[in-house]
């Protein structure tokens, strides 16, 4: 942003008139270009959102992120794409720290490495992605827009966002970690720019979605290192993963499809910013909750 030629702002001569600071730059209003000393300054909104993740210097009105949102999902609309939050472990891989792996797991290893087990040695981190996982994310990034959303820190979402993008073509900057967060663990749809009448979450905690359960889908945990594995098993200890064409993630592209399907059916009779994706959802629960029966 720093390398764009700044082009000189024409305000209004009338004397009265006010900015509204609709959005700040490194605390310098993006239209008239003032210092904002202080939040809510303008146009009654009480603060301002940070949007971190799109730029570390970055803030918003409430005002003008709730017109951003709108506009933005019109335009994913019309090219019949919803908006789709992804949670990264337990639900897309699993990581672990190489001091909490087991002798036995490093055996099993050593047995028969799969090509998705990805050592980080200069991180002291082995990651495992879910079985499906690019399938799901190719397929997937065809109806939806897709955004990270971790409770890891910044750092780590970046990390692990590169092994599951390495060309950077699903994500770009939608990747929400928990230094990102408005509420102290809890996950919410304030920060994310899709409409909540077309975002769907996909996580393996329901509890982090107290606000916003009717969007969520619940796909089950995977465990595939033993550390922090209670009352189950992981993979390394059964010795077999999930499958490719009948696991988790399969499972849940499949009702992705169908709501996709649903939702944008018969558009020329309904407006599409008049629906709403979590009514749809609400047929398509008991398939939902037969992931946890998986």
């Amino acid at each position: 942003m720093e390398s764009v030629k700044r082009r000189k702002v024409e305000l209004p001569q009338d004397k009265s008139y006010i900015c509204q600071h609709p959005a700040d730059f490194k605390g310098m209003c993006v239209r008239c270009g003032r210092k904002i000393e202080n939040d809510g300054d303008g146009d009654g909104d009480a603060s301002r959102v940070s949007l971190r993740y799109l730029h570390e210097n970055f803030r918003i009105s409430n005002g003008d992120l709730l017109r951003l949102r709108a506009s933005y999902s019109k335009i994913l609309l019309r090219r019949k794409k919803l908006f789709l939050v992804l949670d990264l472990d337990h639900t897309l891989l699993h990581s672990c720290i190489y001091d909490l792996i087991k002798p036995c797991e490093e055996e099993y290893f050593k047995e028969a490495v799969p090509d998705d087990l990805i050592r980080m040695d200069h991180l002291k981190l082995m990651t495992k992605l879910r079985p499906f996982v690019r399938t799901f994310l190719k397929e997937a990034s065809d109806l939806f827009q897709l955004c990270i959303y971790t409770m890891g820190n910044r750092w780590y979402a970046l990390q692990m966002a590169k092994l599951l993008d390495p060309e950077n073509v699903y994500f770009n900057c939608r990747i929400i970690s928990r230094d990102d967060c408005t509420v102290k663990n809890e996950k919410s749809l304030d920060l994310v720019l899709g409409h909540e009448n077309a975002t769907i979450v996909v996580d393996d905690t329901k509890r982090m979605w107290e606000k916003h359960e009717e969007n969520l889908i619940e796909i089950g945990r995977y465990h595939y290192f033993a550390s922090k594995c209670k009352n189950c098993k992981s993979v390394t200890e059964l010795r077999c993963d999930e499958s490719e064409s009948d696991g988790q993630l399969a499972a849940v592209l499949e009702i992705l499809k169908g709501v996709h399907s649903s939702f944008f059916d018969g558009e020329n009779e309904v407006n599409l910013e008049d629906r709403d994706v979590r009514e749809v959802l609400k047929s398509f629960r008991k398939k939902i909750q037969l992931l946890q029966e998986k």
